[in-house]
C-alpha cells in the first residue's frame, strides 16, 4: 500500500493537474480568457487550453424566459382540412356518387351518400382513417381513435376529430415544436438553453445570458412556413390577397398553387449581394425542390415569383432566367439582423402550428450575482467547518483529508468547464452537499485504521487494512448514490438536472481524491516521518 508504481503516480498527478488547471479559468474574467485563447501558440489544441469556464444558468447570470402555448384550434383546423382532403380522395378513388358536396364543421366533415351499395364500399375505406391512439386497436372505442365515424339512416356520413385525436395531435406537435425551437435557439449562439414541456400544450424556453427578449420572441414566435408561389395576373379564382413587403404592406394577388415549400430547403445562409451590397439570404433546395423550382422558373420567364413567409410576401423578384441549379437568393428591404433571423428560421424549419407567447420575462444579472455570492459563502462556510472537524478529530490525517477535499471541489469545477455543463443554484447546493459526502470515505478509512490499530496490528498493517477493507464499502455507498443521481438526471428537468449533474461529477471525483490521492499522501507521510503509531 505504501509503494506506488512511478507510472501510476504520474497518471494521478496529470489527472489532478489538468483537472485543477481547467478549474482556474473560473477565477478569470471573460476578457482574460479570450486573451489567452488569442495569444496561445497555434500548435496547442484549443481543448487543452484552460479558457473554458463553467456556464452559468438562468438563475445565476440572468437571461430570457418565455412560455409559449401551441394554438390548439389551429391544429384542429388543420386536422379537419386534412380529413376533408382524405375523404375527397377516397370518394374519387372509389367513384362514389354523393350529394351536396363535402361539408366542413368545427370538428369534422360530413358527406351524404344516398346509395347503400356505395356506402358499403366507402365505409371500410373511411374507417382506415380512424388511426388508434396509443396501443389500442383501430376499431376500439371511438374515444380511443383519432376519428369518430357515424352513419345516419338518410345516408349522411359524419367524420369528426375525437378529443383523444386532438390531444394526440397536440402532443406530437409539441414534440416537433420543441425540436424546431431548440434548433432556432442553438443557432443564436447561446449556451445550454432549457427547453421543456409544460403541461399538454405549453413549452418553456429559458436562454441564459440573452438579455434581448424581443429578438428571442421574434425567433420563437414565427411559424416560418415558407412557400414559393407565382404572383397572379389578376384577382379572382384560386388567388389569395397577401400583404407584400416590397409594396409597403399593400395586398397583392398570389396564386394558391404552391411551387416549392420550405420543407425542400436544405440550407439557408445570410450574405450580401455582390452588386448592391444589400443583405440577402442564399438558399439551396434538395433534389425534389430543385426540380420543381427549375421547372417553374423555366415555364414562367418574365413573371414575378412570390416568396411567402407566414402568409406575407417578403419578396417578389421577376424571373429573368431559368434557375435550374437548385439554389437562389431572397432579397428585399432587409437589415443585417433581419437577414440573420430569417436564415435561422429557414434552417430550423417551420413550426407545426402557431405559437402564442403567454408569459415572458427577463431575469436580470443582479439576482444571479446575489445567488453566486450566497453560494460562494455557503461553500466556504461548509468547507471551513468540515476542515475544522476533520483536523480536530483526525489531526494530521484530517489535514490530508482537507487537501483532498479542496482538490475534489477543483476537479468538479474543472470537469464542468470541460464538458460545458451549466451551473445552476441547485448545482451550487450539490457542491455544498458533496463537500460533506466526500469526507465520508476518509472517515470510513480512518475509523477502520483505528480499529485495526486497537486490535494490536502494526502501523503498516493498520494502514493497509484501513484502505483495503473500507474500499468495498466506499464503492457500494457511491454506487447507490450514483444510481439515484442518474435517475434524477434522466427523469428530472431544469433545476433537478442541474443538481444531478454536479452530484454525479462529485461522486466520480470522490474515488480519485478520497481514496487514491489520500493514500498517496499518507504513503508520502510514512516515508518522510517514519512514524510508530497513528497520529490520532
Amino acid at each position: 500500500m505504501l509503494r506506488f508504481q512511478t507510472r501510476k503516480v504520474i497518471v494521478v498527478l496529470l489527472v489532478l493537474l489538468f483537472g485543477c488547471g481547467f478549474a482556474l479559468p473560473n477565477l478569470f474574467s471573460p476578457e482574460t480568457r479570450q486573451s489567452i485563447a488569442q495569444n496561445a501558440p497555434s500548435w496547442i489544441p484549443r481543448i487543452l487550453l484552460p479558457i473554458h469556464a463553467v456556464v452559468l444558468g438562468l438563475d445565476l447570470q440572468g437571461g430570457s424566459h418565455v412560455l409559449l402555448e401551441i394554438d390548439r384550434a389551429d391544429l384542429v383546423r388543420s386536422q379537419v382540412t386534412q380529413l376533408r382532403d382524405d375523404v375527397r380522395r377516397i370518394l374519387r378513388e372509389e367513384r362514389v356518387s354523393f350529394q351536396g358536396g363535402i361539408n366542413m364543421t368545427a370538428r369534422g366533415v360530413s358527406v351524404r351518400v344516398p346509395e347503400a351499395s356505395d356506402r358499403a364500399r366507402l365505409l371500410p375505406k373511411l374507417r382506415e382513417l380512424a388511426q388508434p391512439v396509443g396501443t389500442l386497436g383501430a376499431f376500439g372505442p371511438s374515444g380511443n381513435n383519432t376519428i369518430d365515424i357515424a352513419e345516419q339512416p338518410d345516408g349522411l356520413i359524419q367524420l369528426s376529430v375525437t378529443e383523444a385525436g386532438a390531444n394526440e395531435r397536440v402532443r406530437r406537435a409539441v414534440e416537433q415544436a420543441m425540436e424546431v425551437l431548440r434548433r432556432r435557439v442553438d443557432a443564436l449562439g447561446t449556451t445550454e438553453p432549457n427547453i421543456q414541456r409544460q403541461g399538454l400544450d405549453r413549452i418553456l424556453v429559458q436562454v441564459p445570458g440573452l438579455q434581448d427578449p424581443q429578438r428571442l420572441k421574434e425567433i420563437l414566435g414565427q411559424t416560418a412556413k415558407l412557400q414559393f408561389r407565382m404572383v397572379a395576373d389578376s384577382q379572382g379564382g384560386d388567388v389569395d390577397m397577401l400583404p407584400s413587403q416590397d409594396a409597403g404592406g399593400a395586398l397583392v394577388p398570389v396564386e394558391r398553387r404552391v411551387i416549392v415549400e420550405g420543407e425542400d430547403l436544405v440550407d439557408a445562409q445570410p450574405a450580401f449581394d455582390s452588386r448592391s451590397s444589400q443583405p440577402i439570404v442564399n438558399f439551396r433546395f434538395n433534389i425534389r425542390g430543385a426540380q420543381r423550382f427549375g421547372q417553374a422558373t423555366t415555364e414562367n420567364l418574365g413573371r414575378p415569383l412570390a416568396i411567402v413567409l407566414d402568409n406575407k410576401v417578403i419578396s417578389s423578384p421577376v424571373i429573368q432566367s431559368p434557375i435550374t441549379g437548385g439554389s437562389g437568393q431572397i432579397s428585399g428591404n432587409f437589415t443585417v439582423e433581419s437577414v440573420n433571423n430569417l436564415a435561422i428560421l429557414l434552417r430550423a424549419g417551420a413550426l407545426p402550428a402557431k405559437m402564442t407567447i403567454v408569459e415572458e420575462r427577463t431575469v436580470g444579472p443582479g439576482l444571479g450575482a446575489d445567488s453566486i455570492q450566497a453560494g460562494k459563502m455557503a461553500t466556504i462556510i461548509a468547507t471551513v467547518l468540515v476542515v475544522l472537524y476533520m483536523i480536530g478529530t483526525y489531526g494530521l490525517f484530517g489535514v490530508i483529508a482537507s487537501i483532498a477535499l479542496v482538490v475534489h471541489v477543483c476537479l468538479i469545477l474543472g470537469l464542468m468547464s470541460i464538458l460545458g455543463a451549466t451551473m445552476t443554484l441547485p448545482g451550487i447546493a450539490g457542491i455544498v452537499l458533496t463537500i460533506g459526502t466526500a469526507v465520508d470515505s476518509n472517515v470510513l478509512i480512518y475509523e477502520r485504521m483505528r480499529e485495526e490499530s486497537h486490535q494490536g496490528r502494526s502501523l503498516v498493517s493498520a494502514l493497509e487494512a484501513g484502505f483495503q477493507r473500507a474500499f468495498a464499502t466506499i464503492i457500494d455507498s457511491n454506487v447507490t448514490m450514483l444510481i439515484a443521481a442518474v435517475a434524477l438526471f434522466s427523469l428530472g428537468s431544469g433545476p433537478v438536472r442541474g443538481f444531478a449533474v454536479v452530484f454525479i461529477l462529485g461522486i466520480l471525483t470522490t474515488v480519485i481524491t478520497a481514496v487514491t490521492l489520500t493514500r498517496m499522501l499518507i504513503a508520502l507521510w510514512y516515508r518522510l516521518a517514519k512514524p510508530k503509531a497513528l497520529p490520532f
